[in-house]
């Protein structure tokens, strides 16, 4: 493989690298242009810009509605990463550990909300709050937004777990009870130093999933404003746009830092995790530890 990219023509390298840079311009130029104009010193959007400034920040730290709307998503984030967390490896170990009637249904159901268009997934929470509200008094609060949040963060937390778990030898969870370990201590030694940078990284992309959402936090907020939605509610606003652009600039770098790390995580040699961080084998010393009582 290595020769075939050595003797490929000087014609091919450079159109290829001329497309990925097309490709890689098409996709970070607006963002780029976006964090340019929170630094633009007047309040119209005018090219070129007149110079660089930051009191656009101080503006934005200063603004009240904006710091609520920031501890909001964050709330939020954490609630629905906890619920996720929980729910999303329970479910991968259940249908990776059972055989049992259903089990591929089961997995395309978990799958599905991440398919699902974001509005369809809106509507039917509302829809169901609605009728929350008239049989046992449910109200739109920080605590439907967590709900709605969790719906598609399960997806990730499941996956990502479920692949690292298709990827352990299930020789590791024998020999542990062989050597007397009782479930909790394979657990502790054996499974969850292994799945524990597939759960980091499945828990850092359900944050930023979930910190950056506008459609379903619209249907499940009520009138509580998260960062995204007080971008959408302010963007029209021409007095508010230098601000707009100084929050969207600050919730892409908040977004893309959770997703870099999880990326990083998911990059593994191949081997298997043992209690103490380190690549290992997969051989049954990694498990003689969970046998010591």
């Amino acid at each position: 493989m290595s020769r075939d990219r050595a003797i490929e023509p000087r014609s091919v390298q450079l159109g290829m690298a001329v497309v990925t840079g097309l490709v890689l311009l098409f996709l970070y130029v607006p963002l780029l242009v976006i964090m340019l104009y929170a630094f633009n010193p007047a309040r119209s959007q005018a090219w070129p810009l007149p110079g660089l400034s930051t009191r656009w920040f101080t503006a934005t730290w200063n603004n009240a509605d904006v710091r609520t709307a920031l501890l909001t998503s964050l709330k939020a984030g954490v609630g629905a990463t906890t619920i996720a967390l929980i729910l999303g490896s329970l479910a991968a170990f259940a249908v990776h550990r059972f055989r049992f009637f259903g089990r591929e249904t089961v997995s395309f159901i978990l799958i599905l909300p991440l398919a699902l268009p974001g509005i369809v997934t809106g509507m039917a929470l509302n829809s169901t709050i609605n009728l929350g509200g008239e049989l046992i008094g449910l109200s739109f609060s920080l605590w439907t937004i967590i709900i709605g949040h969790a719906t598609f963060c399960v997806v990730v937390v499941y996956n990502n777990v479920i692949a690292r778990l298709r990827r352990t030898a299930t020789s590791l969870v024998e020999a542990s009870s062989d050597l007397g370990a009782d479930g909790i201590q394979t657990f502790r030694y054996v499974i969850l130093p292994n799945i524990g940078t597939a759960l980091m990284a499945g828990g850092l992309l359900a944050f930023a999933l979930s910190f950056d959402e506008i459609i379903v936090t619209n249907f499940t907020s009520g009138s509580e404003i998260t960062l995204p939605k007080w971008i959408f509610n302010n963007l029209r606003l021409p007095n508010q746009r230098p601000v707009v652009n100084v929050v969207a600039s600050i919730l892409l770098l908040a977004s893309l830092i959770p997703v870099y790390i999880a990326q990083r995580l998911t990059q593994e040699s191949g081997g298997l995790v043992s209690g103490r961080g380190a690549v290992v084998p997969a051989n049954e010393d990694a498990v003689e530890q969970a046998a010591v009582p």
